[in-house]
């Protein structure tokens, strides 16, 4: 599989999924541009990605939170690229126990954060493929978006997960997820024929939890393991290129089996 004549630009690119995503293109020969809002961690993580497979990486540095984001990040992939075959939205406001009325009971949770969440998590992927749509419809062949969801997008969190750890499960980030599995069958009707919009719906992937956390989570999953961000690159590869090509408003889930009870 030869992608080395198409753009890709990856939200979130610095980030766990967003880098996933990259390696992916990237390794398939494909011009890959990583927007994230570190400037130093997106710069080296295309410096990085470029040096080791051999493509042209460029780093954009904008906040996906501010209202002026989206105009400028069309500009800039015009310019920069002059096309643009897909747009893959990684970005996601996750959070940790530190950000304040996220991680934390229900009644705890702040409505500044739920707000925040659904900025970076939902709106930006409707604002920037309505910037980006132009571009996406002028690609050879099909355009093509993929939106990472989750499967707390489909599902809701089981508490015994969770149960005397610092841990939790914002309703903020379910409830964007949600949204933007169906803002991609929305906007698969809606942007067809000339592109394509898909999902991914990973299921937890680990990062250094806590034992007793990935204990439980492992437990529970049919596969006995959380993932890792390279169960992820088949996933990418095949909705990003022509092994999908009648494939559209569909949310693949990569989850070792965790839906499927």
């Amino acid at each position: 599989m030869d992608l080395s004549e198409r753009v890709v630009l990856i939200t979130g690119g610095a980030g766990h999924v967003g880098g996933a995503a990259g390696e992916t293109f990237a390794e398939l020969g494909a011009h890959v541009l990583l927007l994230d809002r570190d400037a130093a961690a997106t710069r080296g993580a295309a410096e990085d990605l470029g040096a080791r497979h051999g493509v042209e990486v460029r780093a954009l540095t904008y906040d996906l939170e501010r209202e002026d984001t989206v105009a400028a990040v069309a500009r800039e992939v015009e310019q920069r690229a002059g096309r643009l075959d897909v747009l893959v939205h990684a970005a996601a406001l996750v959070g940790t126990s530190e950000l304040a009325g996220w991680a934390t009971d229900f009644a705890d949770q702040s409505v500044v954060t739920w707000r925040r969440a659904l900025e970076v998590n939902l709106t930006a992927p409707f604002a920037l493929t309505q910037a980006l749509a132009p571009l996406l419809r002028r690609a050879p062949g099909a355009g093509t978006v993929i939106n990472v969801s989750s499967i707390y997008g489909r599902v809701g969190p089981d508490p015994a997960l969770y149960r005397g750890l610092s841990m939790g499960n914002p309703a903020a980030y379910a409830a964007s997820k949600g949204g933007l599995e169906q803002l991609t069958r929305w906007l698969a009707t809606t942007l067809a024929p000339e592109v394509r919009v898909n999902a991914i719906a990973p299921g937890g992937i680990a990062r250094g939890q806590v034992d007793e956390f990935r204990r439980r989570y492992e437990e529970r999953t049919p596969l006995r393991r959380m993932a890792t961000e390279e169960d992820l690159k088949g996933a990418f590869a095949f909705l990003g290129s022509d092994l999908s090509r009648y494939v559209t408003g569909q949310v693949l889930v990569v989850d070792g089996g965790w839906v499927a009870w």
